[in-house]
């Protein structure tokens, strides 16, 4: 059994941007399934928001919690999992939009054989390309990823982050930030092109929307110079004076550079006042990616240093900004960098994903801290699986 994309893809070309329920139950009566329910992850990654179906009035499903359900089972694993029921078997398959994951659809069949799962699971990718294009020119999909309400600058840096998860031959990235609803002045940038593959990590001084304008302007300027094929070099210049004459001082932002020959896994990097990101192998923290640091952009002037490392298979390099380890304790202290690497230790196994690393990383960030962050809290973990065909 098969899911005719074409057909589809064509009925979403004209179709309002709200209807993809109706798309997705077309296409699904294909594999002999009806109850479609689309369930989107929240901007915490912590619930599976419904999405009402336009064409119909019926009351919505309750919400199913990540961590402890069996569309979280799906969310988490990326796989199709199935339940025995009275009226047959209730289906989850994963909704990715690209290597990102977004949610999970869920679906009841006769019967739960191979090849309706197999239609189910291209049913998530349908319906994750669907919400990409027409999350472009609609709020609803970000609407009711919400579970409380957004503040200004919160809403201006999501609109300016590129896809949590990326993964892109033998590149793997994944991030997250926190307070996904009130989060002002961390940000992250990655761009795969080809051989090389770039990456950033900012963090904006204070609070609130200057905050936000500071970082969407250093993001800007980042992507502006890369774009233009500048070296690490001349970015990190780029940034400095485009902060100190733009934006109303004192202004300024630290943050990392970093780029990876994807084929060959040599790494630089350049750091202004920013922690050192952490270098993972085998699970383990084997160092701490020193950089002289130039001073942050936007507030003195400094030559800035090209560090170079030589990543092995399977590296993964840990961005975050002071917000993680600056994190009050329930104990009243700071999370500190010791208690950092131990999370870390904890979640990053080899066969872990990235995103998963992240998520399971940033909760219990969250959860030692016991109450709302004090400061934005970002974490990006960057994974090179080895050079191409080897």
């Amino acid at each position: 059994m098969k899911i005719d994309f074409g057909a589809a893809l064509r009925r979403a070309r004209h179709s309002n941007p709200v209807e993809i329920s109706q798309i997705l139950a077309g296409a699904a009566a294909e594999l002999d399934a009806r109850d479609v329910v689309v369930y989107l992850v929240d901007f915490g990654q912590t619930v599976l928001e419904p999405v009402p179906d336009a064409s119909t009035h019926a009351e919505l499903p309750k919400s199913e919690d990540v961590a402890t359900t069996m569309a979280g089972r799906a969310f988490v694993g990326q796989s199709v999992v199935s339940a025995a029921r009275d009226d047959g078997f209730r289906v989850w398959a994963p909704i990715l939009e690209g290597s990102d994951r977004t949610g999970v659809v869920a679906v009841t069949l006769p019967d739960a054989d191979a090849a309706r799962l197999s239609g189910c699971e291209e049913l998530g990718l349908l319906a994750g390309y669907l919400i990409a294009a027409q999350a472009r020119c609609t709020d609803v999909y970000n609407l009711y990823r919400r579970r409380d309400a957004m503040s200004l600058a919160a809403s201006m840096q999501w609109d300016i982050l590129p896809p949590l998860v990326l993964k892109a031959g033998p590149i793997a990235v994944a991030g997250l930030v926190e307070p996904a609803y009130e989060v002002g002045g961390d940000c992250f940038d990655y761009a795969a092109n080809g051989a090389v593959f770039d990456f950033a990590m900012l963090d904006a001084m204070g609070h609130g929307v200057r905050s936000a304008v500071i970082a969407s302007l250093a993001i800007g300027t980042y992507r502006h110079g890369r774009r233009e094929s500048m070296s690490l070099t001349a970015i990190h210049d780029e940034l400095a004076s485009t902060l100190e004459q733009h934006i109303e001082q004192p202004a300024f932002a630290t943050g990392v550079l970093g780029r990876i020959d994807t084929d060959s896994g040599r790494l630089t990097w350049t750091n202004a006042g920013h922690p050192l990101p952490l270098l993972i192998r085998g699970g383990q923290v084997i160092d701490h990616l020193y950089c002289p640091p130039s001073p942050p952009w936007g507030l003195l002037p400094g030559e800035p240093t090209i560090a170079e490392a030589q990543l092995e298979p399977g590296d993964s390099v840990l961005l975050y900004t002071d917000g993680v380890t600056g994190t009050r304790t329930d104990a009243g202290g700071e999370m500190g960098l010791e208690s950092l690497v131990e999370l870390v230790e904890r979640y990053a196994s080899d066969l872990e994903a990235p995103e998963e690393i992240v998520r399971r990383l940033v909760g219990s960030v969250l959860e030692s801290q016991g109450a709302k962050l004090t400061d934005d809290a970002t974490v990006m973990l960057v994974r090179w699986a080895g050079a191409p065909g080897s």
